[in-house]
């Protein structure tokens, strides 16, 4: 028997943002806005078997996401008809069965497998073994364990923050490495349709509400010395004979990274012009790196120039063709009585300075330490007079670490011939 005709759209244009009070505001023909203090949704009511049932058609509202109140009405129609049809369909019962097909068609993965395939698929992209390393481990069971095995259309805000509140306040810079990642995997899922709705590891606007403000600079491993102790420090540094405390000189004056300085060549070398070219693979961006010399940094070289002749490496380990080890640093400070502090550290002292006691724009400060600013437009209007502007800095960081170049010059000769 066909249903009795009820009147429709009795609700305004405007009632899917228009504020009303709380409660159930009828559309007529079994469409219901529904507020509840912000919350705005819709509801198609209808009896079935002798029972109520209630579905719920979306969130009302204006945005891309929200169901506007024409969409309701379709949708509300549409359900109408299948009661009416000759024998007559449950809209619920329908809508079930589609979803369902949907999803066995999709079949949608849990998050471990899809995140192995991404990882996978962007093998090529990462710049050494040691980046897809860190990607796979964070990815993994080491902080994901219960992500994992979770569908990848279910993951919400609470599943994202029961993996990073553990260790957000004791890793800040793993755990924001990993909500990048886990943000990263869940947008690619939406792009392949395997999810709706907002990202739940987004930070801006989301997360940066629920969780504490990342600390500038936490370095944790990575402890620096102050800068203003760093002259006592060069003069003990410099009356040590040791090709490892050359190393950690010249490390300090180039403000570079450890295993860029480890294994620099001497063919990387242009003592014409002043310049150290660090090629990509050993960069952290993997993008090659110009280092402007000054003298105390050339003074180092000739120093150590004796013990290869100038030919492969210029800071040669204990075995012959192998450069100095990860952890000779280490052990250096700690001849020094200086444990705890890092070489990496050195690199945190150079760029407190550069923003303390100079006044040098910030992008050259950063450029000196091979860290990327502003965008590719930008950075190529500055490559061509960027590295004078970083020679300058660096004579003055040179000067700041004390003593004259002369002075410096007769030290190393000293240790030069005494280890001869």
């Amino acid at each position: 028997m066909a249903r009795r005709k009820n009147p429709t759209n009795l609700l305004p244009p405007k009632a899917a943002t228009a504020v009303l009070k709380d409660g159930r505001h009828a559309d007529g023909g079994g469409l219901y806005l529904q507020v509840k203090g912000n919350a705005r949704s819709w509801l198609f009511v209808y009896r079935w078997d002798g029972r109520r049932i209630e579905m719920g058609l979306g969130r009302a509202g204006a945005d891309k996401d929200d169901v506007s109140l024409a969409a309701a009405r379709n949708l509300a129609l549409d359900y109408r008809r299948m009661l009416d049809e000759h024998p007559p369909r449950s809209p619920l019962e329908v809508r079930r069965a589609a979803e369902a097909a949907h999803a066995a068609a999709k079949e949608i993965p849990t998050l471990g497998k899809f995140a192995d395939e991404f990882i996978e698929g962007r093998k090529s992209q990462f710049r050494n073994a040691k980046h897809l390393y860190q990607w796979e481990q964070t990815l993994g069971d080491a902080y994901c364990k219960s992500l994992r095995r979770k569908r990848i259309d279910t993951i919400s805000t609470e599943d994202v923050l029961t993996v990073l509140q553990p260790v957000w306040a004791t890793k800040q810079e793993t755990a924001s490495r990993l909500r990048g990642r886990i943000e990263q995997v869940l947008d690619a899922a939406k792009v392949k349709g395997l999810r709706e709705g907002e990202n739940p590891a987004r930070w801006k606007g989301h997360l940066e509400h629920l969780l504490s403000e990342r600390k500038k600079l936490q370095r944790g491993h990575h402890s620096a010395l102050p800068y203003q102790e760093l002259p006592a420090f060069m003069t003990d540094l410099r009356q040590r004979e040791a090709v490892s405390a050359r190393a950690l000189e010249f490390l300090i004056l180039t403000a570079a990274r450890s295993g860029e300085v480890r294994g620099a060549d001497w063919s990387e070398f242009d003592f014409k012009n002043k310049v150290w070219t660090v090629p990509g693979e050993r960069m952290k961006a993997g993008e090659s790196h110009q280092v402007p010399l000054t003298d105390a940094m050339i003074a180092v070289l000739d120093t150590v120039a004796p013990f290869s002749g100038k030919k492969g490496l210029v800071f040669p380990g204990a075995k012959e063709g192998k450069p100095l080890s990860d952890m000779v640093f280490k052990s250096l400070f700690k001849r020094m009585d200086r444990e705890g502090i890092t070489a990496h550290g050195f690199r945190s002292s150079f760029r407190d300075w550069a923003g303390d006691k100079t006044s040098f724009p910030r992008e050259i400060a950063e450029a000196a330490l091979a860290h990327k600013v502003g965008d590719e437009v930008e950075r190529a209007y500055r490559r061509s007079t960027a590295l004078e502007k970083r020679r300058r800095l660096m004579e003055e960081w040179e000067r700041f670490l004390g003593g004259e170049i002369g002075r410096i010059i007769d030290i190393h000769r000293r240790i030069l011939t005494s280890s001869q």
